[in-house]
């Protein structure tokens, strides 16, 4: 029998400063008690969490999804941000049930720990919404799908997890382990989940008030963070969310521009018969694949008419989307309420929790009713071509 690994403790000193850096993994109870033992007998003046404000509101806040407001979500844009967050959560709760505790406990015994000593806590990690963003905006086309092709995976397909597989785990940190690993199939989620969040802590950190400071993090951030640790790190840029990319920007004024052009064609060389044919085709692709989408997720009779009259319209439009139509419409309709808001946290650990749930049915509407909005489009332009090809009289 091998010995167990060292405890993941690093200790750095810059002038009259000291810093201990502490690798966790967020699903092991090893991880909370070391990370109390620590603090009780090192004393820090500072204790750093590798969490951002929103991240440690819900971590210290157990029941703040009753104060969810699914129609704020909505109204914000943060239906696809909400909806990873609850995947990566999903994931992470299923391996803590193998390894009996709670995602996430040892950050808030740490935060108690502290409060107890009467030490400072900083949070030093990007705000997830950034984080997020800067991930979706900097993806390529190709890696979209590709990622959402594993987290799908993730969702559907449990992760089996043998007895030595726990004992690996207990040592590591397994949320970042994940990520990782779909890193080398999409770089740019390494690049911008890990890579990037790496300097950031390493600069948080070290900007922390104290001659003794302790960072908590996740096992798998302390190479990097070590990596980087005497680098000069541009937080104003790290922070920045990047604009959609011009041409993503190009192609969602293209839609519109490309259909009014073949809408013209079809008027011109078809006569009123050819147009309004091409329109009747655009209206019948965009919305039924839209409400398909929408029927997928389970949605309310009334929100599954509300993606077909939406889709032949939205679509048109780079602004607003099928989706957000859709998703308003099944909040209103079935708006959650406060027991399904309370049985959240076990619904995500199914697939058939994820369509049980009002909120998480929301989130799944906006997601497939889009899907089939795009579906419509790229069906649609090939069919008004053959159309506008047919009655132009061209072979």
């Amino acid at each position: 029998m091998t010995d167990p690994e060292p405890p993941p403790i690093h200790r750095l000193r810059e002038d009259d400063r000291e810093f201990l850096l502490l690798g966790t993994a967020h699903v092991s109870a090893a991880s909370v008690r070391l990370v109390e033992e620590t603090i009780r007998d090192w004393r820090p003046d500072t204790v750093c969490l590798e969490l951002c404000a929103s991240r440690y509101q819900a971590l210290r806040q157990r029941e703040r999804w009753r104060d969810t407001d699914i129609v704020r979500v909505l109204r914000q844009r943060k239906a696809s941000v909400l909806l990873v967050n609850l995947l990566l959560a999903s994931f992470q709760k299923r391996i803590a049930q193998g390894l009996e505790v709670e995602p996430g406990a040892e950050m808030r015994r740490a935060a108690e720990a502290a409060e107890e000593l009467g030490a400072q806590i900083r949070l030093v990690d990007r705000d997830i919404r950034v984080s997020l963003t800067r991930l979706w905006r900097r993806l390529r086309f190709r890696e979209r799908f590709r990622l959402l092709y594993e987290l799908a995976h993730a969702l559907f397909v449990p992760p089996a997890v043998d007895p030595e597989e726990i004992e690996r785990l207990k040592r590591r940190d397994v949320l970042e382990a994940m990520l990782a690993e779909i890193g080398r199939t999409v770089p740019t989620l390494k690049r911008v989940l890990l890579d990037e969040r790496d300097g950031f802590l390493a600069a948080k950190i070290r900007q922390a008030p104290g001659t003794r400071v302790l960072a908590v993090v996740g096992a798998g951030h302390l190479p990097g963070i070590l990596a980087r640790w005497g680098e000069p790190q541009d937080l104003e840029a790290l922070e920045a969310v990047p604009p959609p990319g011009r041409f993503g920007r190009l192609f969602s004024w293209s839609v519109p521009a490309l259909l009014l052009a073949l809408l013209a064609a079809g008027f011109a060389f078809g006569g009123g018969r050819a147009g309004a044919d091409m329109i009747t085709l655009w209206v019948l692709s965009t919305g039924l694949l839209s409400g398909f989408g929408a029927a997928i997720a389970l949605a309310h009779p009334v929100t599954i008419l509300s993606a077909v009259l939406a889709a032949p319209v939205t679509t048109l439009h780079p602004l607003v989307a099928a989706g957000w139509v859709s998703g308003f419409v099944e909040a209103f309709s079935r708006r959650p309420r406060v027991r399904d808001l309370e049985a959240l946290p076990e619904d995500i650990l199914s697939v058939r929790g994820f369509w049980r749930n009002p909120l998480t049915r929301i989130l799944l509407v906006v997601l497939f009713t889009n899907l089939g909005a795009a579906l419509g489009v790229m069906i649609a332009f090939p069919l008004l071509m053959g159309l506008l090809t047919r009655f132009g009289g061209w072979r």
